[in-house]
């Protein structure tokens, strides 16, 4: 992918995969409105029961031509060692300035995997980080407007929900192609969420969250701050 001074949108996520199977609807989804797009995957994915990470980044190549995405990277830490330092985060800073996205997808803080955890609270960090002007990173300061935080299985405190029923096949498109990971049936219920098909679930709990808002699939997304609406009455979502 070619290099790029401006993100619109930034996905960061502790392995390859992660973005797709928990926001990759909507990143399809700003792509098609022309937004620029990106992934930043934290480790390479090097310790998951199946592949090596030449498969993970072969593969992670392949998800994001699917995904439309501007650019991705992989910052190479430790996958299931990813420590909560300030090293770590000035790592991620320093790709924030460089690619200095409005918007930033982070994981939710409530968490299974110690490399997701240690994901969210290091990328909140290094938003913050980025923006100060006398700390030792190359790049002009910035910080992002926006962070968003996906929704795993775990919490049910949504925001709000975006409607990726037109996406959905290309978001399940883009996940399969993690062959390592998900092309074996008995494989695919291994990962992600223990016991249960990858791609039933994210079926499943897409078409779940879609009834909520009446659409067919649906994507679930939170934010820690107050959201403002200048007219109400335009609110989408009948109350009765």
């Amino acid at each position: 992918m070619p290099d790029v001074n401006q993100l619109d949108i930034l996905a960061i996520a502790a392995h390859p995969d992660d973005a797709e199977i928990t926001c990759g609807g909507l990143l399809i989804k700003m792509a098609e409105l022309g937004r620029k797009t990106g992934v930043l995957d934290l480790a390479r994915g090097e310790m998951g029961t199946f592949g090596d990470h030449t498969d993970r980044v072969a593969e992670a190549t392949a998800a994001a031509g699917i995904l439309d995405l501007t650019w991705r990277e992989q910052l190479g830490l430790p996958d299931s060692a990813i420590e909560y330092n300030q090293e770590n985060k000035l790592k991620i800073a320093a790709v924030i300035r460089g690619t200095r996205p409005e918007l930033i997808i982070l994981p939710h803080w409530e968490q299974r995997h110690p490399d997701h955890l240690a994901c969210t609270r290091l990328a909140y960090d290094a938003c913050f980080l980025a923006g100060l002007k006398k700390i030792d990173i190359e790049g002009e300061p910035f910080r992002p407007r926006k962070i968003i935080y996906v929704t795993y299985f775990r919490n049910t405190d949504y925001s709000f929900l975006v409607d990726i029923s037109d996406q959905f096949e290309k978001k399940s498109e883009a996940v399969a192609a993690y062959k390592s990971q998900f092309e074996n049936p008995g494989n695919a219920k291994k990962i992600f969420r223990p016991g249960v098909d990858v791609f039933e679930f994210m079926r499943a709990r897409a078409r779940q969250l879609g009834t909520l808002v009446g659409v067919t699939y649906a994507e679930a997304f939170t934010v820690k701050e107050h959201m403002l609406l200048d007219d109400p009455q335009k609110m989408p979502v009948q109350s009765i």
